[in-house]
């Protein structure tokens, strides 16, 4: 019988915070504003009411460091909050904090905040939000595969190898991504982890999603036919 499972990992490329804030004659900043806000609460939802264990959320990429320098500097704001206003808000949940991605380019500052975050929420079991920060799909395995032949240079790679290799490894394959704003591709999120996710393309942006847009995804979910390859 197919798997029709709750999904234990969703991603979420958080797609149209600019294009929502241009639509209403607002700056790009002010997108990604509210893009956090639904993020938080969203991912709470998914994560103490829906009981999923894993939640990982693309927010900044390797690619948009080409951005005009005003808002990048914003995005670095917006996740030094995230990592210590809003930290004990996630660690009260019981939530756990992730950080996949590159350190390169981080401020000293930020890169203590992510390392405080992960220490401070280590042994929380309720759900875990894995930030994709400074991430890209390709820089993740050529850093792991870069990390496999430091400790065996003279032996082959499998397929396990690089499972244990990737940014935090024990988070799991992606069961199911989201992506918002109508865009239908992945860009490079969670290449490895998303062999056989499921994909869902929204047309709604990213500050307009909501809580019954998360349920609906579920149902979708649950119709889904997961064969694997059978």
């Amino acid at each position: 019988m197919a798997d029709v499972a709750q999904p234990r990992h969703i991603g979420i490329i958080l797609d149209g915070n600019r294009r929502w804030a241009k639509e209403r004659g607002l700056p790009s900043i002010k997108g990604h504003q509210v893009g956090y806000d639904i993020l938080r609460d969203l991912a709470t939802y998914m994560l103490s009411d829906k009981h999923i264990e894993y939640v990982s959320a693309f927010v900044f990429s390797t690619e948009n460091w080409q951005r005009a320098q005003e808002e990048v500097g914003y995005l670095m704001s917006l996740v030094l909050k995230a990592l210590s206003d809003h930290l004990n808000e996630f660690h009260k949940r019981n939530i756990r904090i992730l950080i996949l991605g590159s350190r390169e380019k981080l401020s000293s500052k930020l890169i203590e905040a992510i390392e405080k975050a992960e220490a401070k929420t280590s042994n929380n079991d309720g759900g875990t939000l894995a930030l994709c920060f400074n991430y890209g799909g390709q820089a993740e395995l050529v850093d792991a595969v870069n990390s496999i032949i430091k400790t065996s240079p003279a032996g082959k790679i499998s397929a396990s190898d690089i499972d244990q290799a990737v940014y935090h490894p024990e988070v799991p394959p992606v069961d199911m991504i989201i992506r918002t704003s109508g865009e239908q591709r992945l860009s490079g999120f969670m290449l490895w982890r998303a062999a056989y996710a499921e994909l869902l393309f929204i047309q709604k942006f990213w500050p307009d999603f909501t809580k019954q847009d998360i349920d609906e995804a579920l149902s979708e979910y649950a119709k889904r036919q997961r064969r694997y390859g059978r």
